[in-house]
């Protein structure tokens, strides 16, 4: 793993903090670097601010906020600090950097939730060209209380854009929720390391962009150890390879898609579509027989079958090098007769939709290399817990569904989590709004199985597999907008990307 992919949690950000502080002998040096990286970002961003408004907590975030609060006021800005509580700050080096700032002429107001202090209430934080979020850093791991939300509230209010000290204050930063009320950032600009909990689940819809302020302190980060990996699209050529001038179809493996009960023919479709595209030697569909001449009008190169029950799919099973089964299989017993077939094969395997559901309800786990993609709702029911609780701490429920079932898993979502037994966590950096529509997980589970056809372990295969998913998502959604865009459109996308050297 790249020092630049790499994700930590809090208690090794902490770790890596007091290390560095003990190193460079002097406590608040790092308070010092943070509010000059703070203060560059802000002329960087926002050179034309004139009035900034800084929020400052108890903690050292909030001293954070008072060294950038010091150097705005120095360089000639008009800047006025909010503190929130008449005990705030109470940290000794935020206590330091308060009277810093004070000492220089700085005045700091106070914060009440009671609207007549000075005309500033839960509605007005008064007129600002930048607000400064310096409340709570990556200390925060419950609910605002009353007074922090009425602040918080009032930030989002505000027309200014916000920069986010480190975290968006009301994030958490291991698991990516927010607790109670959080602040909807401009930017955030993190410190030290890059933070897991800010790359998945509710956390993206309030980090807005995200910039990193090692603040020297590279050297003692290799000390620690990263929670996970954070993929970009530029990882996508460390699977996806030229291929040899002497290939054929038979090195390029034998993908074969199981699924579409009546009703239900485009999720297959869908699936050995994406396999094809992402260069799959061979592309097999199992299915309805009502959905063979469809199939082979909209895709006639897949060899497609129809099958009635398990036996008839054995058959099929024989030449398979990956079975992909669940794209409208359905709960009914030809989904169930076909998935019990497919369980039993000994083949590898990628488990999506209703082949998730019917394995949820029967608890036995799958053979140990098996993939299974759930969205949160179908990873809720895996577990036996509700959907809000799999949200809340979605690395844990990814970690959970690979602990119960012994297999690789993609937890789907905002930030994709790809787990496997014994291996670092990888998190999808890629993805869009426009892919929440039903049929792309479908198209998901052909990208997988196609690339696990062509060599790759069902790690790397799960893991390229989302990422190039989700590429080809932001891909589409550039070329056309998020809003209204299908499965289809990934399909030209995933042939490019599935390329090496081909446009990103």
């Amino acid at each position: 793993m790249s020092a630049d992919a790499a994700l930590f949690d809090i208690a090794a950000l902490r770790a890596i903090e007091l290390d560095a502080r003990r190193k460079l002998g002097d406590e608040r040096e790092l308070m010092r670097r943070a509010g000059q990286a703070g203060w560059r970002e802000v002329l960087q961003h926002w050179p034309h601010a004139q009035r900034l408004l800084v929020v400052c907590g108890p903690g050292n975030n909030g001293g954070d906020g008072f060294e950038l609060a010091r150097l705005a006021h120095e360089s000639g800005r008009q800047v006025r600090v909010l503190r929130l509580g008449e005990d705030s700050p109470r940290s000794d080096l935020a206590q330091r950097s308060s009277a810093d700032f004070e000492g220089a002429g700085g005045r700091v107001e106070q914060f009440s939730s009671d609207l007549g202090m000075a005309g500033l209430g839960e509605t007005d934080l008064g007129e600002a060209d930048l607000l400064v979020d310096a409340l709570f850093g990556i200390g925060l791991s419950h609910a605002p209380d009353d007074a922090a939300t009425a602040l918080i509230d009032a930030i989002n209010r505000h027309a200014a854009p916000v920069l986010a000290l480190d975290v968006p204050s009301g994030i958490d930063a291991d698991r990516g929720n927010a607790p109670g009320a959080a602040v909807i950032a401009t930017r955030t600009l993190e410190f030290i390391a890059a933070k897991a909990g800010l790359r998945t689940g509710v956390a993206l819809d309030h980090v807005g962009a995200l910039a990193l302020a090692t603040l020297g302190t590279s050297w003692t980060q290799r000390t620690a150890s990263a929670c996970a990996e954070n993929l970009q699209a530029d990882a996508l050529r460390r699977w996806l390879r030229p291929r040899a001038r002497d290939s054929h179809k038979g090195v390029n493996g034998r993908v074969l898609c199981v699924g579409g009960d009546h009703g239900s023919g485009g999720a297959i479709v869908l699936c050995a579509q994406a396999a094809a595209r992402c260069g799959a030697g061979w592309t097999q569909v199992a299915t309805r027989a009502a959905h063979v001449g469809a199939l082979l009008a909209r895709l006639p190169e897949a060899m497609t079958d129809a099958v009635d029950d398990g036996a008839a799919l054995s058959l099929r099973i024989t030449g398979a090098d990956v079975i992909a089964i669940g794209p409208g299989l359905g709960q009914g017993e030809w989904g169930r007769e076909l998935l019990s077939c497919a369980l039993s094969a000994g083949k590898p395997l990628v488990l999506d939709a209703d082949a998730l559901n019917l394995l949820a309800e029967s608890g036995k786990p799958p053979p140990a290399d098996t993939i299974l993609t759930p969205h949160p709702g179908e990873a809720s029911r895996l577990l036996g817990i509700a959907t809000a609780d799999v949200q809340r701490d979605r690395f844990r429920a990814a970690r959970a569904l690979c602990q119960r079932y012994g297999c690789v898993v993609v937890l789907k979502g905002a930030g994709t989590i790809v787990v496997a037994p014994g291996q670092t966590p990888r998190l999808v950096g890629a993805g869009n709004p426009g892919m929440a529509v039903a049929g792309m997980g479908d198209v998901l589970t052909g990208v997988i199985a196609a690339l696990r056809a062509q060599g790759l372990d069902a790690f790397d295969a799960a893991s390229c597999g989302a990422l190039l998913h989700a590429v080809a998502g932001d891909a589409a959604a550039h070329e056309g907008g998020e809003r209204g865009m299908l499965p289809t459109d990934l399909m030209p996308w995933l042939r490019c990307l599935a390329n090496p050297g081909s446009p990103q």
